[in-house]
């Protein structure tokens, strides 16, 4: 199996563990009142995601994407990084993490690990991987048309998550 090959199935897998986790921190969030709002636009994310690593797979066999060790390298570097960012962005909020915008009303923000430096680490992780993921192999379709299409998605959740958090965390006295 080809090593490009083996890291996109890798990725997938950790995407699978991403939605266990989601999946259970999902009961969780519903068992203390957890409203799930943005629910039109989820299965669309999904999709996309998913498009992201077929569209890494396909390019590079149909196109016959090189590998190219002064690209390929530092995307390397740079997913591994995202993978890093986002998997510290669900240790932070513990049960709150999820794939979907489920607010649990009257938590407080999450203000450690890295929401003390950004409101919404985990999409800086997705759009970084998001251009860095197909590079490793030189697949720059898949990275401009996942960049194109992830940006007004991302928009939409960021609009649809900062309404839901203004809902439903208590504002400071």
């Amino acid at each position: 199996m080809p090593p490009y090959t083996l890291l996109i199935l890798l990725v997938a897998a950790e995407r699978l563990a991403e939605l266990l986790v989601a999946r259970r921190n999902a009961a969780w969030s519903r068992a203390l009142g957890g409203v799930e709002y943005g629910r039109g636009h989820y299965p669309v994310m999904v999709l996309l995601h998913t498009g992201l690593l077929v569209g890494c797979l396909a390019e590079v066999r149909l196109a016959d994407r090189p590998f190219l060790p002064a690209l390929g390298w530092p995307m390397l570097a740079l997913a591994l990084a995202a993978q890093a960012l986002r998997w510290w962005c669900v240790a932070t909020l513990g049960t709150r993490w999820n794939t979907r915008v489920i607010v649990v009303p009257g938590l407080p923000l999450v203000a450690a690990g890295p929401y003390r430096l950004l409101s919404h680490p985990n999409y800086l992780a997705v759009v970084l991987e998001g251009a860095a993921l197909p590079l490793v192999h030189s697949a720059w379709l898949t990275a401009t048309a996942f960049t194109l299409l992830d940006l007004p998605l991302l928009a939409t959740r960021l609009r649809c998550e900062n309404a839901a958090l203004t809902r439903c965390v208590p504002v400071p006295a």
